[in-house]
């Protein structure tokens, strides 16, 4: 006679086998709700106050002396608990606090990126077309262009005169202050902009700002709207055309960081690719007392175009500061760094249903499921990218499950539909064990972007546990 099979329990060998794919809300307490909440009031001030590069150095500088962070100074010995900054051109940061064990057996890294998609103007940027002043831009980073028409814009930068003097400007934001915007067509007259593909509907040199509408009252003068904005200029702030020449100035979207949905249970601003991750990381540099290894937290410039340049992760400023700190304790850099390990912290693509094609369900990240890790980014062949090993993985899943960090794993989307690169490679190519790990984004890059307050709050737990792991 067969003898019977032993019944099995579904449920108890789901919960031991598969993976749990619920919504993040119904894994965390009321009270872990609460505090999300709540660590989302400051980063939404730090949204509104951090909206260049440049704002967003200043504001961690803020933030970091309030927390008794001094400049770094490479001839002075310090101790265990010290906190130090190296302020980079003041376009890119390192927060280092000195641990227990110093440089030994490697650094902590955690590596955002504070540069963001806008609208650069060009060095000749004022003109005047039938009596409408505007300004020239060459748009910075992947944006889509039609996203960048009729909508309010502020303009944000530093204009440094020929005499060494400088001007910073925020024009836009305040009540009362004017805002700019970029003219679309009409869609009575639009019947053939209407049949271009999307890309093409509206085109790099039309992306141009309107700034005015007034001429000086003098009808025998030449470029009498476009003098007109100068003269405003330059009462306000003592500049001239030619000032533009040497000048970072941008046109960012005028919109005000708030919360999202009846339930404001999301963060809807622009920016959060990737300050999401910039504002978690510098908060968990900044919660942490004592660490065992010593910390570098890095907040660097010009991601969205490659990290090139002096501020950007692809030169050598981030090698020369370990550099540094090795040389202190007498070892050499190349082994502190093979020692090291990084969270490089940027955000990934939440999955959106409304465009679910371009994403593959079972191996996406989703808002409410916690911070996001890829193990590799890039395009299609995986390509532009590092990957992290299984076994520095594993060592992630680990801490972030000791010490009740929601987390989820996916990748950008579907493998033929596109890609993107993080700082990962270039913190890889130093010779780190690198993963990425960051905020879930609905509609990243637009002017308006969304995040979950609960994944904003589990990421900063996941960099802080990382900074105070044994």
């Amino acid at each position: 006679m067969a003898k019977k099979s032993a019944k099995v329990d579904a449920k108890e060998l789901t919960k031991k086998l598969l993976v749990n794919r619920k919504n993040g809300f119904f894994s965390v307490s009321d009270a872990k709700i609460k505090k999300a909440d709540e660590f989302c009031k400051g980063y939404k001030e730090f949204l509104e106050n951090a909206k260049t590069e440049r704002e967003a150095v200043i504001a961690a500088i803020q933030i970091a002396e309030d927390a008794g962070f001094q400049p770094y100074d490479s001839e002075k010995a310090y101790q265990a608990g010290d906190r130090v900054y190296f302020n980079n051109r003041g376009k890119s940061l390192i927060l280092t606090i000195f641990g227990t064990e110093g440089c030994k057996n490697g650094v902590r890294i955690e590596a955002a990126h504070i540069d963001c998609p806008r609208l650069d103007l060009k060095p000749h940027p004022l003109f005047e077309d039938k009596d409408l002043a505007q300004m020239k831009t060459h748009y910075y980073g992947g944006i889509k262009k039609y996203q960048w028409t009729t909508i309010p814009l502020a303009m944000h930068g530093r204009i440094c005169r020929k005499d060494g003097t400088m001007v910073d400007i925020r024009l836009g934001e305040n009540p009362g202050d004017p805002m700019f915007t970029i003219t679309d067509l009409l869609p009575h007259l639009a019947s053939e902009q209407s049949t271009k593909p999307l890309g093409k509907a509206i085109e790099g040199e039309k992306l141009n700002i309107l700034v005015g509408s007034r001429p000086v009252r003098d009808e025998d003068g030449e470029y009498l709207f476009k003098l007109n904005v100068m003269r405003l200029l330059n009462e306000q702030f003592g500049i001239t055309e030619e000032d533009f020449v040497s000048a970072d100035l941008a046109f960012v979207p005028a919109f005000h960081p708030c919360d999202i949905g009846f339930d404001r249970s999301m963060v809807g601003a622009y920016g959060q690719d990737d300050r999401s991750c910039a504002y978690a990381e510098l908060m968990a540099a900044v919660k942490t007392k004592v660490p065992k290894c010593t910390t570098v937290t890095v907040l660097a410039d010009r991601e969205e175009i490659g990290s090139v340049g002096n501020t950007g992760l692809n030169s050598n400023f981030l090698h020369d500061f370990i550099e540094n700190l090795a040389e202190a304790e007498g070892l050499k850099a190349r082994h502190v760094l093979a020692k090291s390990h990084c969270l490089s912290a940027d955000v990934t693509a939440a999955f959106d249903p409304n465009y679910a094609d371009v994403y593959e369900a079972n191996n996406s990240t989703y808002l409410n499921g916690g911070v996001g890790v890829c193990k590799y980014t890039g395009a299609r062949g995986k390509s532009d990218t590092s990957e992290a090993t299984a076994e520095f993985l594993s060592q992630i899943r680990r801490l972030f499950d000791d010490n009740g960090v929601l987390w989820q794993i996916g990748e950008l989307g579907k493998v033929d539909a596109g890609g993107g690169g993080t700082v990962a490679m270039y913190i890889a190519g130093l010779n780190v064990d690198v993963v990425d790990v960051g905020v879930p984004v609905i509609s990243m890059h637009s002017p308006f972007e969304v995040v979950s307050k609960l994944d904003e709050y589990m990421t900063y737990q996941a960099m802080k546990v990382f900074f105070e792991a044994e």
